[in-house]
């Protein structure tokens, strides 16, 4: 843990609820970051890193119920300036759709901080009641759709449920695809034999799943050079699901001998997902053996109906990075500096 104890010129507020109210700032904050310890909170309120609007704080503090807390603490609060807001594909007076790019949260997850789509939305509607609808995995680009109050929230949810809202999505696989268009039906569970919990598989008794994928696009040496599904290639699928399973894209894809380009967990050995998390996605062996810095997933369209009646579709154009591999350039990492 960072014993910095810089004051960050940007920072992070706590309101204050009920169930805040009234318990010590030191101990409070230890329970609500509980990554780091009471004293090491104390020692950071001590040096003026966590603030009041209404008056001076010691650790010993009690909060008061609608107090604003400013936090300074790197780790907990930004560093660095907020990045913009993805680009607004649809909006109503209840419903906004964004251009989410990859490398984006759509919510905060885990103690420490990271910007996400949900607060950078929150800041520029203030005066709205701002929820997702959905989310999209961090390495996913494309339409993410959010509501302004809680009904048109409700809604859509259910929408969702009912199966009502069509999702088209586009990914990059690695290799030549043979063939045009397939029905990928195969039933999805938890993976039998994989290290990795929360890996799905194929298996005979899991849950129905059914995925129609068409080939957009083939990138890489051309069918009399090299067999069709060349390993140095690429295709660019259009994917349709059916039925909504956790990673069935990614899974079905591999399932069917072209797992997405970038994916760590499907694709490719236990170890290489395991040595994401314990070294990060940036260790050579992990960028070796997956090829590009995220899962080559984008969710390209969305037609749902509206909560005041009504319809609307979606669309969501390839993100950048994924259209210059269709376009025939190689996949890369960005480098310093570079926002690819």
């Amino acid at each position: 843990m960072s014993d910095d104890l810089t004051k960050s010129p940007w920072y992070r507020d706590l309101t204050i609820g009920d169930r805040a109210a009234g318990r010590r700032v030191d101990s409070y904050l230890s329970l609500r970051f509980p990554d780091w310890s009471r004293t090491w909170f104390a020692t950071r309120i001590k040096a003026g890193l966590v603030v009041s609007e209404e008056r001076a704080l010691k650790p010993s503090s009690k909060l008061r119920l609608g107090e604003k807390v400013r936090i300074h603490i790197p780790g907990i609060a930004p560093t660095e300036a907020p990045p913009p807001l993805p680009p607004v594909l649809y909006e109503d007076d209840r419903v906004v759709v964004l251009d989410k790019p990859p490398g984006l949260l759509c919510h905060p997850a885990g103690g420490r901080w990271a910007y996400a789509v949900i607060g950078l939305l929150r800041r520029e509607r203030p005066d709205d009641r701002i929820d997702l609808v959905h989310r999209l995995d961090r390495d996913t680009s494309g339409v993410l759709v959010l509501t302004k109050d809680l009904d048109a929230n409700v809604f859509l949810k259910d929408e969702i449920q009912a199966r009502r809202v069509h999702k088209i999505y586009q990914a990059v696989s690695r290799g030549r695809i043979p063939w045009d268009q397939q029905e990928i039906r195969a039933p999805i569970g938890d993976h039998p034999d994989s290290e990795v919990r929360l890996k799905q598989g194929v298996v005979p008794d899991g849950k129905k799943a059914w995925t129609t994928a068409r080939v957009l696009a083939r990138v890489g040496p051309a069918a009399d050079a090299a067999p069709p599904s060349h390993p140095d290639g690429h295709t660019l699928v259009e994917l349709t699901l059916h039925t909504g399973r956790t990673h069935q894209i990614r899974l079905h894809m591999d399932h069917v001998g072209f797992p997405l380009l970038g994916d760590r967990l499907y694709g490719q050995p236990d170890q290489v997902f395991i040595e994401s998390l314990e070294k990060g996605p940036d260790d050579p062996f992990v960028r070796t053996s997956v090829g590009f810095p995220r899962q080559a997933l984008h969710c390209a369209s969305m037609s749902f109906n509206l909560p005041g009646g009504g319809s609307v579709t979606v669309h969501a154009p390839l993100a950048a990075d994924l259209q210059a591999i269709v376009d025939g350039a190689a996949p890369r990492w960005p480098v310093d500096g570079d926002g690819a």
